[in-house]
This record gives C-alpha cells, sequence and structure tokens, in this order.
C-alpha cells in the first residue's frame, strides 16, 4: 500500500538560507531588502543585476563600468556561432539555450572559483546575443549583425530582433520585465542549480541544471501556455464559457496560483500595467482585455490569481517577441539570481542531500532466476 506522503513537493518546507531574497505569502517581494515594486519603477535590470551578484547598489561611477563591461561581453565566439547555424529551428528554445551555456563552458572554462563573477557576466552577455542570432538564422534564414549600439540588455535585445529603432516603452517594458524574472529565491530551476553548486562543481553546469529545470512546463513554460490559451478566446465574452469549458474539461487555466504567494504575486500587476499601455494603441488590443476578463473571472469562480506568467503574454507579445522567446529571457534574466545562488552556495558550502521516506516493499528474500 502506497504511504501518503507529508510535503508532498516540499511545498511550505524550509531547505536552507539566503540572504538575495525573500517571497512572503501575502504579497511582497524583495531583492537583498528592496522591494520588487522600488526595484521596478527606479533601477535598470543593469542595476538590479549588479545587486544580486554583488550585495549593494552600485554607485554611478560603478553603475558605467558595469554596463560597459556587459556591452564588451555580449560578442560571441566564432565557434559558438558556428554550433548555433547547425541547430534546426524544431529545436526547444530553451534546449538552445542550454546549449549555448553548456558550450560557453568548454570553450571558455570557470578555471577557479575567482572566476564566477566574470563567467556569470560573460553569460548574461552572451546569451542575449546567441538565442536572438539561432532565433533569426533558423526561422527568418538571416545572419545579423551582433552589434547593435544599446548599451541595455534590453534594447539590446530587440533591436537585434527586430532590425529596428526601438519605441522607449517597449526597451522599458522588456527592462522591468527582466527586473521582475531576475530573481526568486528557491523556486525549482535555482534549487537545481543550488544542488549543483553544492557538489562544487563549475557555474556552467549550475546553470544548465538551473535550464533543465526551467524547462519544464510547469515552471518556466506557464508564460508561452498562458499566450497559446489567449489567443484562443475570440472575444471578451467568451471568456467565461473558455473557461467553464476547460474547468469542466479538467484542464489547467496557465498563469493562474502560485506554489508560494497566497492571495497574490506582486510581479503581476507590474507587468499588467505595462501590457494595459502597450495595448491602448495595439492592433491586438482585444488580447489584453481578455486577460483582464479572464483575471477577473478566475477570482470570482475560484479565488485564484494571476501569477507573473500571465500578464508577460500580452506584454511580451505588444513589443514584438514571438511566443518561442518568451521563456529563453525568462532564462536570460534568471541566469543573475541562478548565478548569484551558486555563489552564496559556495560561499558556505555543505553538500545539499537531503533523505527520503521509504514507501517500497518490506524486507523480501532472494529468489534465484531459475525459480521466479
Amino acid at each position: 500500500m502506497t504511504k501518503k506522503l507529508e510535503g508532498a513537493g516540499l511545498r511550505g518546507q524550509s531547505a536552507g538560507q539566503t540572504s538575495l531574497s525573500t517571497v512572503e505569502q501575502e504579497g511582497s517581494l524583495r531583492y537583498l531588502g528592496y522591494s520588487i515594486e522600488d526595484l521596478a519603477k527606479n533601477a535598470s535590470f543593469e542595476e538590479v543585476a549588479y545587486l544580486l551578484l554583488l550585495g549593494q547598489l552600485p554607485n554611478s561611477s560603478q553603475l558605467h563600468d558595469f554596463e560597459n563591461e556587459l556591452f564588451e561581453l555580449r560578442t560571441m565566439p566564432t565557434s559558438l556561432v558556428s554550433v548555433l547555424e547547425s541547430i534546426p529551428s524544431s529545436a526547444h528554445p530553451m534546449e538552445v539555450i542550454r546549449t549555448i551555456i553548456s558550450y560557453m563552458g568548454v570553450i571558455e572554462p570557470e578555471e577557479s572559483f575567482e572566476d564566477q563573477l566574470q563567467i556569470a557576466k560573460r553569460l548574461l552577455g552572451v546569451t542575449t546575443s546567441a538565442i536572438v542570432y539561432w532565433y533569426k538564422f533558423s526561422h527568418k534564414n538571416k545572419k545579423i549583425d551582433q552589434e547593435t549600439g544599446e548599451k541595455s540588455l534590453a534594447a539590446h535585445f530587440l533591436k537585434l530582433l527586430r532590425q529596428e529603432e526601438i519605441p522607449a516603452l517597449h526597451q522599458k517594458t522588456l527592462d522591468v520585465s527582466l527586473t521582475l524574472y531576475a530573481e526568486h529565491e528557491f523556486n525549482a530551476s535555482t534549487f537545481t542549480g543550488r544542488v549543483c553548486a553544492s557538489t562544487l562543481s563549475d557555474l556552467h553546469s549550475c546553470l544548465t541544471a538551473a535550464v533543465g529545470s526551467l524547462r519544464g512546463p510547469l515552471h518556466g513554460g506557464a508564460n508561452e501556455e498562458a499566450m497559446v490559451m489567449l489567443q484562443e478566446v475570440q472575444s471578451v465574452e467568451s471568456v467565461k464559457n473558455y473557461v467553464d469549458q476547460k474547468l469542466e474539461n479538467k484542464e489547467k487555466i496557465m498563469g493562474f496560483g502560485h506554489a508560494v504567494y497566497s492571495v497574490r504575486d506582486p510581479r503581476s500587476d507590474i507587468i499588467k500595467d505595462f501590457s494595459q499601455k502597450l495595448s491602448q494603441d495595439h492592433a491586438d488590443k482585444l488580447l489584453h482585455d481578455i486577460a483582464e476578463e479572464m483575471e477577473t473571472y478566475m477570482w470570482e469562480l475560484k479565488k485564484l490569481f494571476p501569477n507573473t506568467d500571465f500578464f508577460h503574454a500580452p506584454a511580451y507579445h505588444y513589443i514584438g517577441i514571438p511566443t518561442k522567446l518568451f521563456t529563453p529571457l525568462f532564462a536570460i534574466a534568471r541566469i543573475v539570481g541562478w548565478s548569484a545562488h551558486a555563489f552564496e552556495q559556495r560561499g558556505n558550502n555543505r553538500i545539499i542531500r537531503p533523505s527520503a521516506d521509504y514507501i517500497g516493499p518490506e524486507d523480501r528474500e532472494w529468489i534465484d532466476i531459475k525459480s521466479r
């Protein structure tokens, strides 16, 4: 007889300590003490990356140097370009991100832990260029210039992708989005990365392991699934019937609820505001209106609130990001959080090796193969 596992999924159980972020049930998220609302409103993604990787907000000079360094670290090695050009368009984009990070570990390995910060910055810069290069080459048959002249990572990504000047609101939307996705305590991918780090493996391996967890649809793929779902709804008036039918068929409404938050996801309101602003002059305004109606109905019906992935779907769509690249953007932002957690784990390390409750058969006697 199978025993019922208490605390399945380890929800509600502490698995260690961190100084990097706090995720609280009532809907509070802080990075090293700074609220996500303050950071989204006032900080650039580069400032947030500096905060998480180095433990404090930069002054003007430090930020200037950090931005310039990231700028210089975007250019891909020639051999990586060849690898990307060999990956077919049918590949899952998260497999491409995984390959980029893993391959960089082959040609630019972490020789010692003293290299960890430089490796993290290099991966943040190069993955941004590499995933767009692969997408444009494999899907559009275009080789693009890796240089855009844009200082911010958000503007660089969008200009590489769209090959045009990017409106300020579009740049700001992606910049804030990267901040929202940068860190979130002991989520599945971060914990995977920390387990790897606890073995004293190299940073590339830690991040590759984390990407593997993020690839799963119950973790990183929710924004893509939310987009597919929203595009299935034809009108605001049909939202309730659509949701009722999905629930009757015991299908999941993607982008709702959270493993920790109980009443709201603080990141959702922030990206929802950008989605609303972007929708005003967009031909696809209906997408945001449908999302808002679904948010209202899911709360009325199930007391379920949207998590950050839900309104990211229309927001990303409005700034011209293909659905295939939604989760890779999540991964690029989370390189910062994953790296910071690896640094923290290494700084006070003990291998993560939990125990398990055995639920298999009782002791059995060996039976020779001739008698089975």
